[in-house]
């Protein structure tokens, strides 16, 4: 049996205020935090030295990277716990798939970080959730977070939806968009329109259909930090 003091946790975040925010608050609540690691090479300095337990980290630590940094820890220690923070409630607008998550992770949406008891109740499940070899989970499933209407809307749309959202407010044109997913512009369009019905997005002369849209996926996956 597993508890939280016990458990050696290890957190890495590029955001220097949430890093100093989150382990100040964990260690009041008893989590017993051995390292903070803010960039790529201290990170992976740490893991090696201080061996911890379970690894807190952002999911777009190292720009978008926390995920791959994540499979890379697993390689050196295939029995690490692993809790995933983020403030995008559905991972594919990060190009990421349920596939792509390690085995037994657990996901905090940031938005409840600060109930501190749900990344405490993280840590010790995520050990025995890749003992048990289990797929990864929302942390936050059972909260009201996700009766919330934006994430219903965001839930309903398909994965080609998501990745033609994705990659248009990356800045790919309608044409780029039609050679990347092998589609016709045409398609693409229609793709584009019925993302827009669905978001309840109106063009008109003063603002720019793809802009309005774009403004909406950068406020679903939390603004830039950097």
């Amino acid at each position: 049996m597993w508890n939280v003091p016990n458990s050696r946790v290890l957190l890495i975040n590029d955001d220097a205020f949430e890093l100093a925010t989150l382990a100040s608050a964990m260690r009041l609540h008893g989590v017993n935090v051995v390292g903070e690691a803010n960039n790529y090479l201290l990170a992976e300095n740490l893991f090696k030295t201080l061996k911890p337990d379970v690894v807190v980290i952002d999911v777009q630590f190292n720009t978008h990277g926390g995920v791959p940094f994540a499979i890379k820890l697993r390689k050196v220690n295939p029995l690490v716990g692993l809790v995933l923070t983020t403030a995008c409630p559905d991972l594919r607008l990060l190009g990421l798939e349920e596939k792509d998550i390690p085995m037994g992770t657990q996901i905090v949406l940031k938005r409840s970080v600060g109930d501190i008891d749900i990344i405490r109740d993280a840590i010790p499940d995520s050990i025995k959730a890749i003992k048990a070899k289990e797929k990864m989970a929302w942390m936050n499933e059972h909260s009201s977070l996700h009766e919330n209407s934006f994430i219903s809307i965001l839930h309903d749309l398909t994965d080609i939806q998501i990745e033609t959202l994705r990659l248009l407010s990356l800045g790919l044109s309608n044409g780029e968009i039609g050679r990347t997913r092998f589609v016709s512009e045409k398609s693409v369009e229609q793709i584009v329109a019925r993302i827009a019905q669905h978001l309840g997005i109106t063009p008109d002369r003063k603002h720019n259909l793809r802009v309005l849209i774009a403004g909406q996926y950068f406020k679903w996956i939390g603004a830039p930090r950097h």
